[in-house]
């Protein structure tokens, strides 16, 4: 398996455009998307935990009851979160894209992110829907990366290429998510799409057993998006052997998934909004998986030791105490703490106290643009990984007038 470029086009069969429509006033910001594929596809998602949900979930549910979906249509600038007639324009903009397409409007995935709580004005896609679907490339992958960001400052695309049963087949995903990002399913908007034959039933275990470890171990702010989605279309133009069951098929499939998520995470936690530093919390010999989990995700999510990367300070104590209220089953007596970067490594805790250590070495250690926070709980065998980013004055500002 290797990563190749094409995002959401790589695989075979797959376009995709994104223009700015005038859902948001800065024209230069793109603002709609699309993803087709040539053929109808399998399909499977998982969706937010939030009781309060976009419409767009709704109908993209209903749509995909049948393990079958052929397009992607994403607006940012607006949520359609909490609105009156949320669920008429969701399916409307499943009807636009079959009248621009030909796709049958029951194959559609929507989605939509932005404010919520705002009317979202149908007028502006039904207006650019038709030169958005004329366009469609296969080379189209990174204008509608663009078209689905909101506070992002970078689009987010991956793709690799790996075997299945002797064929070559292709996966890639793009992805929006800077702030409020703190899954309990999987994550802000990421659709992927892969050419592998494989069936609705393996594709969804595939997706739900992977989001785990990967989109459930990444936190930016602690707050649970209404909108939160992840899709996978699986065309089967690469002409494998259909997955129908698990064995090593389904383990090459779920390798190349996971790669594409744990890139996706990574790129998410280090563009979360005024983040300058990506965080990764690697959790060693837990006794179960659970605790090496909750210990690894509590440490991402404290808010006290992200505002510590932030200034540099190998502030540790904060470490241990964000494992300590986290409810994994873990013996504090045994916590090793140590700080990694390009800059090298330190150990700042040994067995729940902690150890003599250079300040300056640790200052810049920790002003690295990526910092890994590494815990040994034990000597038992189970891991995790957990992703985020620093606490800055930046969040603040943005945060404190999105809406208007």
């Amino acid at each position: 398996m290797k990563q190749i470029s094409g995002g959401v086009c790589a695989a075979k069969g797959f376009r995709a455009n994104g223009i700015h429509c005038g859902i948001r006033h800065n024209r230069t910001k793109r603002d709609l998307a699309l993803i087709v594929s040539d053929v109808p596809a399998a399909a499977a998602a998982v969706y937010t935990t939030n009781l309060v949900k976009g419409a767009p979930l709704t109908v993209t549910k209903k749509h995909l009851a049948n393990g079958v979906a052929q397009a992607v249509i994403c607006n940012s600038g607006n949520a359609n979160t909490c609105n009156a007639n949320g669920l008429e324009i969701a399916e409307a903009m499943s009807a636009l894209v079959e009248q621009a397409t030909g796709i049958c409007a029951d194959n559609v995935v929507v989605a939509s992110t932005g404010v919520i709580g705002q009317p979202l004005n149908l007028e502006p896609i039904a207006a650019g829907v038709g030169a958005l679907a004329a366009s469609l490339s296969d080379q189209g992958s990174g204008v509608a990366a663009e078209a689905i960001m909101t506070t992002d400052t970078r689009m987010k695309e991956v793709a690799v290429e790996f075997t299945v049963g002797g064929k070559l087949c292709h996966m890639g995903g793009i992805a929006k998510g800077s702030g409020m990002i703190h899954p309990n399913m999987a994550t802000m908007l990421v659709f992927i799409t892969t050419d592998a034959a494989i069936s609705s039933e393996m594709l969804q275990k595939a997706l739900s057993g992977d989001i785990a470890s990967t989109f459930n171990m990444l936190s930016i702010d602690g707050d649970t998006s209404t909108n939160d989605m992840v899709t996978v279309l699986a065309n089967g133009l690469a002409e494998n052997a259909p997955i129908t069951s698990e064995g090593a098929d389904f383990t090459a499939f779920m390798e190349a998934l996971n790669t594409v998520n744990v890139t996706l995470c990574r790129m998410i936690a280090g563009d979360g909004e005024g983040a300058t530093k990506l965080l990764e919390c690697k959790v060693s010999g837990a006794g179960t998986e659970e605790a090496a989990k909750k210990s690894a995700k509590s440490v991402i999510c404290s808010s006290l030791l992200k505002a510590a990367m932030f200034g540099a300070d190998a502030n540790w104590g904060r470490v241990l105490c964000a494992i300590g209220y986290s409810g994994a089953d873990v013996d504090v007596n045994k916590i090793d703490v140590s700080f990694r970067s390009a800059k090298g490594e330190i150990q700042v805790c040994k067995d729940g106290a902690g150890v003599a250590f250079s300040e300056e070495l640790a200052k810049q250690i920790l002003l690295e643009n990526e910092i890994e926070i590494l815990v040994c709980v034990g000597d038992g065998p189970y891991s995790a990984c957990a992703w985020g980013c620093d606490l800055t004055y930046d969040y603040v500002k943005i945060n404190g007038d999105y809406r208007t």
